[in-house]
């Protein structure tokens, strides 16, 4: 069927769903964002089991609030992230607030202020402070408790700490959504557990039993898609671990990295296809563009589609 570009047109009152409907033939990358918004409604009404992963910045950003929100809506079944967003996830939880600053700021002022500088947010010091004091105590708990445990089953056990409605923890706690985070020690986490575990020489996070929890959470037979946003490792390690069920049968990558650098970060879903990491006639798009941005459009169409059908 010939299809053919259409001048997108502002309406009153129009929906983000609507809006959706018209990048479908608005051209480039919103021809992309379109595919994006109609792949990851197929994987809900198919009822696919979905693996949403995200980079730690995104946790930083107001993104967080809808991660919890997906969760407890069903939208998410595992969770693949990094040690920033739960560290950031637990902060916000706890009360500390981010400060917007800019992405030309001075930032060896920023430093002498005690302001640790993400793009265009700042985390104070001070907030780094407070999440250790907060979270070492739960560690030291749990390394009495528990000898050895997954980074799943540290993180649930973290959740139950958690009140906040907006943290995907908490969430995730509550709807026994599997969080793993294979990079755990790569942050602020990484250092209390170390000192956690000075006190604790038996205590031990067992990563190997991570991804063999990650690689037998979907068989052969289950539909399974993914959503990752960012890449890096953890977008990598849900697409691997889905290997050992014949791939992906949906997927959705949205990125501002570029394929010719070779990364995991940058690799689209096309070259997933050749690791059968995602499946030759898998419904599939990258979107390029600031996740933070692009992905809030397209789920809140989603959200849109589903809440008028009764699916949520």
């Amino acid at each position: 069927m010939v299809e053919y570009i259409k001048d997108v047109i502002w309406k009153n009152g129009q929906k983000v769903s609507d809006f959706l409907e018209q990048m479908k033939a608005n051209g480039y990358q919103s021809i992309e964002l379109y595919k994006a918004a109609e792949i990851i409604y197929k994987m809900k009404k198919e009822k696919a089991k979905i693996f949403l992963t995200f980079t730690s910045n995104l946790g930083t950003s107001g993104l967080r609030g809808l991660f919890a929100q997906l969760i407890k809506l069903g939208l998410a079944d595992i969770i693949v992230t990094t040690a920033g967003a739960l560290e950031e996830d637990i902060m916000k939880s706890i009360g500390e607030k981010f400060l917007i600053t800019r992405f030309n700021a001075d930032d060896i002022a920023l430093h002498e202020k005690g302001h640790n500088r993400v793009g265009n947010i700042a985390i104070t010091t001070d907030t780094y402070q407070k999440f250790e004091g907060f979270i070492i105590p739960i560690l030291e708990k749990i390394a009495k408790e528990k000898k050895s445990l997954t980074t799943s089953e540290l993180i649930y056990e973290i959740g139950k700490n958690l009140k906040d409605n907006n943290s995907f923890i908490r969430q995730a706690y509550l709807k026994k959504v599997p969080i793993h985070c294979p990079s755990i020690i790569d942050g602020s986490i990484g250092f209390q557990l170390y000192f956690v575990k000075q006190k604790h020489p038996e205590f031990n996070i067992d990563i190997i039993s991570d991804f063999k929890e990650t690689m037998f959470y979907t068989t052969q037979d289950d539909r399974k898609g993914v959503i990752a946003l960012g890449g890096g490792v953890s977008k990598h390690f849900a697409i691997l671990s889905s290997l050992i069920s014949g791939g992906m049968d949906y997927a959705v990558y949205i990125t501002t990295a570029n394929a010719t650098s070779g990364s995991a970060s940058g690799a689209t879903t096309s070259e997933a296809k050749s690791w059968g990491k995602i499946k030759d006639d898998a419904d599939s798009v990258t979107v390029k563009g600031d996740a933070t941005v692009l992905f809030p459009l397209v789920m809140f169409s989603v959200l849109d589609r589903l809440k008028k059908e009764g699916e949520i």
